[in-house]
């Protein structure tokens, strides 16, 4: 998310970002909310997290949010399935489900 794209949001336009914080340039993001080149954000994610840049932690038109964007009851509740599936696995020497090589 760059500042070509933030500038066709509009001066009515709404960013959310819930993905991957280095996927936005966070300062056109700063500089387009400060000079109300788009009207609002709302950040669950930031490019070297667990930092979150001052410039904007001062503007009002922001929400911020400290990662919790999978923090429901459905998500936790397969974030724990998965890790059984895998304890399961590896104890009885079968291939893991989201193995990391």
């Amino acid at each position: 998310m760059n500042a070509e794209v933030l500038k066709a949001l509009g001066p009515t336009g709404i960013f959310i970002n819930i993905g991957r914080g280095t996927s936005v340039d966070e300062n056109s993001l700063i500089e387009f909310l400060a000079h109300e080149k788009i009207a609002a954000a709302g950040l669950d994610v930031y490019a070297e997290e667990p930092l979150i840049p001052e410039a904007l932690r001062e503007l009002d038109n922001t929400v911020l949010l400290p990662h919790i964007g999978s923090a429901t009851i459905e998500t936790r509740d397969a974030m724990g399935d998965l890790v059984l599936k895998n304890l399961e696995a590896f104890f009885s020497k079968n291939e893991l489900v989201t193995e990391v090589k």
